[in-house]
């Protein structure tokens, strides 16, 4: 989902181009190129990944379509990524009526329940129709997950969890992110479906270019 859909106040992409396009095909028999299949930034963005490790970000937001489709290609896909790969996710705040879906995240983070509760999420968002947009709705539904209320405003509401929602923000911007879902790389490459030409296409490009990181390049 673009950018651009947000502020314009247009509804969700198509789903994109097609997987078999004949500029699909043609882009499994290259390897990736930068300004392509992925950008190469100006500019470092920041890393939290210590020295010796490739730090992989991807950006979401919980009511997009297109994230919710590629949430278990990317399970799958993080199950199998090697030991020097660090990856994190980064909810992105286009506008600031995104930010309680951040605080979200970064809650259920502090709590350790992302792995639990991040799939029911986009579940509840897509699958059950339910309006997480608010800090209200959030904190219904999250009672009704079985977790405590206090417990869980506090996390929400904390500093912490502030400023982490305030560094994915400056680090969307860092990456330039235009849509999403979308991968940044080691602070210094971008890519998103529409870059890549889908999201499957995505993670090899992604695959390459960890290849390159971990080569000097």
């Amino acid at each position: 989902m673009q950018r651009r859909d947000f502020f314009g106040g247009a509804g969700s992409l198509a789903a994109g181009v097609a997987m078999w396009s004949p500029a699909w095909v043609m882009a499994q028999a290259r390897a990736p190129q930068a300004g392509t299949d992925f950008l190469k930034l100006d500019k470092p963005a920041p890393v939290e990944a210590p020295v010796g490790k490739v730090e992989v970000v991807e950006f979401f937001w919980y009511n997009c379509p297109h994230c919710n489709q590629f949430e278990p290609a990317l399970e799958a896909w993080v199950k199998k990524l090697p030991k020097d790969v660090m990856f994190r996710r980064a909810p992105i705040a286009f506008q600031d009526v995104f930010v309680p879906q951040q605080k979200l995240f970064y809650a259920l983070d502090s709590l350790g329940l992302v792995g639990k509760l991040h799939a029911k999420v986009f579940a509840a968002v897509h699958v059950e129709k339910q309006n997480l947009s608010s800090a209200e709705a959030i904190t219904n539904w999250i009672v009704k997950q079985g977790l405590d209320k206090a417990k869980f405003l506090e996390q929400f509401n904390s500093f912490d969890t502030t400023n982490k929602a305030n560094r994915a923000r400056q680090l969307q911007n860092a990456y330039r992110v235009e849509g999403v879902p979308a991968l940044g790389v080691a602070g210094r490459f971008y890519t998103d479906g529409s870059i890549a030409k889908g999201m499957d296409r995505a993670l090899q490009v992604v695959n390459f270019l960890m290849a390159e990181v971990r080569a000097g390049r």
